[in-house]
């Protein structure tokens, strides 16, 4: 029985491997691998992508959420607010620079923010607000800009979803080889219209200097590299394609009937599905069949961020953000990638429907 994985990510890059081979062997003889033209150059082309005035290319994605905070001088005594229901490096970013993680509760319809809860969190000391466009699904900015304070985009999973980078101050992006947009190894980007935070950014990103002779910051070593930079050149220009074929397998999955089995993440244009995260209270045992069948699956932020160890000290306990730990126990993510073939998703639907049944029958 062949299995099927959660992510083919060989499949996307695999007819341009004689270019990203090219690509090595260019900058290999070119020796420029630190900031070299491709680092330059992608800045430029994703900037023009994103409809922002500029981007900074730096090593990862949570290097560029820290350097972002920094740039805006967040420390010791401000309030950031977040969500829970996030990866690590949303809330880890906040508390590297001092300053404090106010966790909001999340709609269960989209896993975004709350954003009446969070409004209400909103004090005098919350210095930018960081949503997270979670699993694909861009959240409507435009509501927030109205609170006073900076919006920071944590889009590390939503590179290509239409209007973000758009209205917030500054969003920030991963490249990790599982993102919409990936490379080959680590790699993140900053993007904004401000030009004095790009400016910052950038400075901070190269220890604190424009020249490394004169240090006006004290900064960190945060450089996309140039050869993961000559990649995702590559890799850009055929984003979109990747996008729409990921909304296509989504839609599949519904036209299958999936939604009579599991509730379906809610479609909407904007959405371009990073991962295809379902909801079912027979999660467990839906992924117990499907592993038994060969198919991969996952479970997202099982322990949410408010409870987790290193964050204890900010005094959450169980039950105050009651739907962030709701979804946090029942959903669960399905393969999807771009050019999924048909009969895989085939599969996995029959296998859920069969989890299903056995488990109407009990």
């Amino acid at each position: 029985m062949q299995k099927i994985p959660l992510v083919d990510v060989h499949s996307e890059y695999e007819q341009l491997i004689p270019q990203l081979e090219a690509r090595f062997r260019e900058v290999l003889d070119s020796g420029q691998f630190i900031r070299g033209p491709h680092y330059w150059a992608f800045q430029e082309e994703a900037a023009s992508y994103l409809g922002v005035e500029r981007t900074v290319g730096v090593a990862n994605g949570t290097d560029a959420l820290v350097l972002v905070l920094d740039a805006l001088e967040i420390g010791p005594g401000d309030e950031v607010i977040c969500p829970a229901f996030t990866f690590y490096a949303t809330a880890e970013s906040i508390a590297r620079r001092g300053a404090t993680p106010v966790f909001a509760d999340i709609d269960p319809a989209t896993m975004n923010l709350d954003l009446e809860d969070l409004a209400a969190k909103v004090t005098p000391r919350t210095r930018a607000i960081m949503p997270v466009h979670l699993f694909g699904r861009p959240l409507p900015v435009e509501p927030l800009l109205g609170l006073g304070v900076p919006v920071v985009e944590d889009a590390a999973q939503a590179f290509g979803a239409p209007g973000v980078a758009r209205l917030g101050r500054v969003s920030t992006y991963s490249f990790f080889p599982t993102k919409n947009l990936f490379c080959l190894g680590d790699g993140g980007l900053v993007a904004t219209s401000d030009e004095e935070l790009a400016d910052r950014v950038q400075m901070l990103s190269f220890h604190g200097s424009r020249d490394k002779t004169a240090f006006d910051f004290v900064g960190y070593n945060s450089r996309l590299d140039e050869l993961q930079a000559g990649m995702l050149r590559l890799f850009l220009p055929r984003l979109d394609g990747w996008n729409l074929a990921r909304r296509e397998a989504a839609a599949r999955y519904a036209e299958l009937g999936l939604g009579e089995l599991v509730e379906l993440p809610r479609d909407e244009p904007g959405h371009i599905y990073h991962l295809f995260v379902c909801r079912s209270p027979e999660r467990d045992r839906i992924r117990t069949v499907l592993a038994d069948a060969g198919i991969a699956s996952a479970v997202y932020y099982t322990t949410p961020l408010h409870l987790q160890p290193a964050l204890h000290f900010l005094g959450y306990e169980p039950g105050s953000l009651p739907v962030t730990e709701e979804v946090a126990g029942d959903n669960f993510s399905i393969p999807l990638w771009p050019g999924i073939p048909a009969e895989a998703q085939e599969r996995v639907v029959d296998t859920i429907r069969s989890a299903v049944a056995v488990a109407a029958h009990r």
